[in-house]
C-alpha cells in the first residue's frame, strides 16, 4: 500500500457515474486521498457476469499492486484457454492461444467490478438504480438532478460510464459527435452448449461457444442498427436476423435463443475525442477513450483512475490543473485505443480474408510479433508515484 496521505483532498465531495470498473477504481484513489465520493449506477445492482477482461505488463501489475488488488486477481483468474477456430464440420483451422486474448492475468469484468466495489463500498457512497438527468456548472460545484433522488451539488463529476457515456452526452454533447461506429455489432449471451473453447467464421459474422472468455460470443458486420439497448426481445431478433441460415452449430444456438434472457448486443465503436475535461466535468475510462472489444479496456481504466486521481493530488487539488496533467499524462498512452477493428479480425468480410486471418495465426513470428506489439501499448506510459501528494481541492 502506498501510505497516502488520507487528508490529501479532505471534504471534496465528487459524483462518479458508473459503478463497473472505471467508476470504483476512481472512487477507490479519490477516498484515499480523502474525498467524499459518491457513485451512481443506473442498474438496479451491482452488474456481475459479462466477458473476461485482462491485464498485460508492469504498468498495469503496478496500479493492481498499488491498489493492493494484485493477489485477489490472480486468486480469481479464469486462467485463460485457447480457442479453436473451426470449420463447419467442426476441423480445426487454426488456434488463438490463450496469451493473445487473456493478457498475464485474465479475470470475469463481472468478477472484477464485484472486487472493486468491495474495496470501496465502506468509505464511498453508491446509489443504484438511479441516473443522472442534468449537470448545471457554476464557480462553486456541479449542480446535479437525477432521474430519482434530489438535486445535490458537488465538487467535480467524472463520467466513468462507458462508451455511451450519459455524462459526456450532458456535458460535452451528443453521442454522435464523439463515437465513431467501426461496422459490427457484438453480443454476449447466456447459452451454455456442451463445447470446448470454439470460434466459427463466416463472410462477416463469428460465433464463439465455450471457453472462459465469454459465455457465447457473437460478432457480425452491420449497417448502423437502430434500437433499445435495454430491449431484450429487440436483440434477440436482430441477433436471429444477423444469423439466420448460417452452418456449423447455429442452427442449434438460434433454436436455444428464443428461451434465453441474458442476452447483451452493442455495437462495436470507439470513442474520438482529445478533450478529457470540461470545467469541473472530466471523462474516465471508455467514456474518454473507449475501443469496444479492442483489448485495453480494463487497463485504460484502472490505469487511467491512477493517473486522474494522482494527478488532481499533485496539483494541490485544483481540478483545472489536475484535470490538465491528467489529459497530458494520459492522452498517448490512450492512443492504443484507436488501434484497429476487432470486428474485422474476428468478422472477416471475404473468405480471402478469413483465410489471411488464420494463416496469420498459424505462423509463430506472426504470433510473436502482435504478442510484441500489445505488450509495447500496455507498457507506453511511465507511472508517477503519487504517494506524497498532499493539498485541498480548490472550491
Amino acid at each position: 500500500m502506498l501510505g497516502l496521505m488520507d487528508t490529501a483532498m479532505k471534504n471534496t465531495s465528487v459524483l462518479v457515474s458508473g459503478a463497473s470498473v472505471a467508476g470504483p477504481a476512481i472512487a477507490y484513489w479519490l477516498h484515499r486521498y480523502g474525498c467524499r465520493v459518491t457513485v451512481v449506477e443506473k442498474a438496479p445492482a451491482l452488474r456481475l457476469g459479462g466477458q473476461a477482461v485482462d491485464f498485460k505488463g508492469a504498468v498495469h501489475r503496478t496500479v493492481l499492486e498499488r491498489m493492493g488488488i494484485l493477489e485477489e486477481v490472480y486468486r480469481r483468474r479464469t486462467g485463460g484457454s485457447d480457442q479453436e477456430i473451426v470449420d463447419a464440420r467442426g476441423r480445426r483451422l487454426a488456434l488463438m492461444p490463450g496469451e493473445f486474448t487473456g493478457g498475464d492475468v485474465e479475470i470475469l469484468r463481472g468478477d472484477l467490478a464485484e472486487l472493486l466495489y468491495e474495496r470501496t463500498r465502506e468509505g464511498c457512497e453508491y446509489v443504484f438504480g438511479d441516473s443522472i438527468t442534468s449537470l448545471t456548472q457554476s464557480a462553486g460545484g456541479v449542480d446535479v438532478t437525477f432521474e430519482r433522488a434530489a438535486p445535490r451539488t458537488f465538487d467535480l463529476v467524472v463520467g466513468a460510464d462507458g462508451i455511451h457515456s450519459n455524462v459526456r452526452r450532458l456535458a460535452f454533447g451528443p453521442e454522435e459527435e464523439f463515437v465513431r461506429f467501426l461496422g459490427h455489432y457484438y453480443a454476449l449471451v447466456q447459452l451454455d452448449l456442451e463445447s470446448g473453447s470454439q470460434m466459427y467464421n463466416e463472410p462477416g459474422r463469428m460465433a464463439a461457444l465455450g471457453g472462459r472468455k465469454a459465455p457465447s460470443f457473437f460478432v457480425f458486420a452491420s449497417e448502423p442498427l437502430n434500437y433499445d439497448r435495454h430491449d431484450v426481445e429487440q436483440q434477440r431478433r436482430i441477433l436471429m436476423d444477423a444469423y439466420r441460415g448460417a452452418g456449423w452449430r447455429i442452427p442449434e444456438v438460434l433454436d436455444r435463443l428464443a428461451g434465453v434472457e441474458d442476452i447483451y448486443l452493442d455495437s462495436i465503436s470507439r470513442v474520438e475525442t482529445d478533450e478529457y475535461a470540461r470545467g469541473r466535468v472530466v471523462l474516465l475510462g471508455d467514456a474518454a477513450y473507449g475501443n469496444t472489444l479492442g483489448g485495453f479496456g480494463s487497463g485504460l481504466a484502472l490505469v487511467g483512475a491512477y493517473v486522474l486521481a494522482g494527478e488532481l493530488a499533485a496539483a494541490g487539488g485544483d481540478h483545472r490543473a489536475g484535470f490538465a496533467a491528467y489529459q497530458e499524462a494520459f492522452r498517448g498512452y490512450a492512443k492504443v485505443a484507436r488501434q484497429g477493428n476487432a470486428g474485422s479480425f474476428l468478422a472477416p468480410a471475404t473468405p480471402a480474408r478469413i483465410r489471411m486471418r488464420n494463416w496469420m495465426l498459424r505462423r509463430r513470428v506472426m504470433m510473436r510479433a502482435m504478442l510484441k506489439a500489445t505488450d509495447w501499448f500496455a507498457t507506453g506510459i511511465e507511472l508517477k508515484d503519487y504517494a506524497q501528494c498532499g493539498g485541498l481541492l480548490s472550491r
